[in-house]
């Protein structure tokens, strides 16, 4: 049993304020938000390339996914609050310096732009239908005529939504593990590199899925670079940081973090990948399902672990 002092008297119970806890709804948000920020910054990118031919994948059938995975994140969202009926109220307002208010008006934003985006590809997705519907046939030839122009404004919300996954959780100065600038750019990242892994797995192409090897390699590293300048500048923090990172560094956190995160969900996919592009068959699923693993557990942990840090007064 740990005894604490408090010097203060503050940290009573059902007097001083407490943070609700977040349970599976919360990560689950963080992580489809993310998947579908990555899918839709490189679709969009692709596109802006002049690529469409060589990532077919990337560019149309992967942003089919994208609608459902951002309708089932703001379900999982919506179960998560307490007035369920007052969540109309996060749109009558902005405030500039709120995450939350910066993610509700991107998920309004973005929401219907990737609906319209993969409604362009409809007659595509399914080559002998009979289409009729003439507002499919208004969207194609408005989002052809707008292609370019969409994808620079898909790729900046995608940017926003990816980066914004991150900075919900950082806004938080009362818990130690989440108030750190490296948890939005980190959270872009590994979304993006879901984003990559879902399009690999789903792409049928030699080429396109060795680009997109090549691009998951980089944001692998880049994601286990953050990831080390985090815990380092918790290690070199205050009292509460290093409590914070001591979880991940043999407390409770430490297997689960290291080995379905660091190892599996970032390491051992990066090692597949490269045997991969070095001529090796290797499932591309495998790697694949990992990263995407990965990227959910992370999320998990890190929520759950961020409620349990605190600085004491």
């Amino acid at each position: 049993m740990k005894e604490e002092l408090f010097a203060s008297g503050r940290n009573i119970p059902n007097v001083d304020p407490f943070l609700n806890i977040w349970h599976w709804q919360i990560p689950l948000y963080l992580f489809l938000g993310g998947l579908a920020a990555g899918i839709l910054f490189f679709a969009g990118l692709f596109t802006i390339m002049g690529k469409e031919k060589e990532m077919e994948t990337t560019v149309k059938w992967s942003t089919f996914l994208v609608p459902g995975a951002l309708i089932l994140g703001l379900i999982a969202l919506l179960l998560d609050l307490k007035h369920k009926l007052f969540f109309w109220q996060l749109y009558t307002t902005i405030r500039i310096e709120s995450p939350m208010s910066w993610g509700a008006w991107t998920l309004m934003f973005i929401t219907p732009l990737s609906i319209v985006w993969a409604a362009a590809y409809m007659k595509d997705m399914i080559p002998g239908w009979q289409w009729k519907l003439k507002l499919l046939d208004s969207i194609e030839k408005w989002v052809n005529e707008n292609r370019k122009l969409l994808a620079w404004i898909m790729m900046i919300s995608a940017l926003i939504l990816g980066i914004y996954t991150g900075i919900l959780l950082s806004a938080f100065n009362a818990r130690p593990l989440w108030n750190n600038p490296i948890l939005g750019p980190l959270f872009l990242v590994s979304g993006m590199s879901t984003g990559v892994a879902t399009i690999m797995w789903m792409s049928k192409n030699h080429n396109e899925r060795k680009i997109l090897g090549k691009i998951d390699l980089l944001l692998i590293g880049i994601e286990l670079f953050l990831i080390t300048h985090m815990i380092m500048g918790f290690r070199a923090g205050t009292s509460a940081q290093i409590e914070a990172a001591d979880l991940f560094m043999g407390g409770q956190f430490t297997v689960s973090f290291w080995v379905f995160v660091i190892v599996l969900g970032l390491i051992f996919p990066a090692i597949i990948e490269i045997l991969e592009l070095t001529g090796f068959k290797v499932p591309i699923a495998v790697p694949a399902l990992l990263i995407l693993i990965g990227g959910l557990v992370f999320r998990f942990i890190m929520v759950e672990a961020g409620q349990i840090t605190r600085y004491l007064y």
